[in-house]
């Protein structure tokens, strides 16, 4: 009876430990294939957030069980703590991503839609006919979300350089074309440029290939220009600061190149 009863510990215990590493094990290997399939355009993105949620689950369970087998282990001595230390530590590799955008969401202000004028944002009128009813839809900020933007995004501003239309032109379309954005409605040619000129993109997030529909407006001020940027998350409520990101770090190409060719770029504060 003795022997049955330490040959079924044995069993639980080695199951467990086995379940947990074959769990994160799946988990990892699906988080790394949707990944890889959303990037190649072969997993809608709807989709994609479910099968998220579906290998986030997985590595908790992974952990969960894990930790049985570990109790398991402490109180009879079992077997199987290879088995149990790898799936804890793959769990807990697979949750890491999940964890530091749980801390984004949790610091970082509630905001899809940014823009360097959120008074008057640039248009994004060819993202309308691009956006599915399964996506974000397009809006003028709120007064409590432009008060969040401020807040949380100094760095988001208009520039005004003093230079012409034709010449700033010329440095946007330089720095856009590094930019590896898929263009929706292109600049002009720096000599038919007039008034004002907009430009719409597509960007996507670097890992994740998240799409934000990004929009570019220059005005002709005389003697100066100005440029204002948008940049909209076509899905999700937050978007971890990822548009900010895009924005500021555009610009501040924008800045460098204009210098390095035309002269010193100075920052323009948006009207209150």
């Amino acid at each position: 009876m003795a022997e049955f009863q330490t040959r079924y510990h044995e069993l639980r215990t080695t199951r467990s430990a086995g379940l947990s590493r074959g769990m994160a094990s799946f988990s990892a290997v699906l988080l790394i294939t949707a990944v890889l399939g959303h990037r190649r355009g072969l997993v809608d993105t709807t989709a994609f957030f479910w099968v998220l949620g579906i290998v986030a689950l997985l590595a908790a369970f992974a952990l969960l069980l894990s930790g049985f087998a570990f109790s398991r282990l402490w109180k009879f001595g079992d077997r199987g703590g290879h088995d149990l230390a790898f799936g804890a530590l793959l769990g807990l590799a697979v949750l890491a991503p999940f964890g530091f955008v749980a801390y984004q969401i949790a610091t970082l202000p509630m905001l899809r839609d940014i823009s360097t004028d959120a008074d008057d944002p640039p248009a994004l009128t060819a993202a309308v006919s691009l956006r599915t009813p399964a996506m974000n839809s397009l809006e003028l900020p709120s007064a409590g979300e432009r008060t969040l933007q401020a807040q949380a995004y100094p760095l988001v501003a208009s520039r005004r350089y003093d230079l012409s239309l034709d010449q700033v032109l010329q440095s946007v379309s330089t720095v856009l074309g590094r930019q590896g954005w898929e263009i929706v409605v292109p600049p002009p040619a720096a000599d038919k440029a007039a008034g004002e000129v907009d430009i719409e993109a597509v960007a996507r997030t670097f890992i994740l290939a998240l799409p934000s529909d990004v929009a570019i407006r220059l005005v002709d001020d005389g003697d100066s220009t100005f440029v204002d940027m948008r940049s909209a998350s076509r899905y999700g409520r937050h978007d971890l600061g990822e548009n900010a990101e895009r924005i500021t770090g555009f610009l501040a190409e924008l800045d460098q190149e204009i210098a390095n060719q035309a002269g010193t770029a100075t920052t323009a504060t948006p009207e209150q």
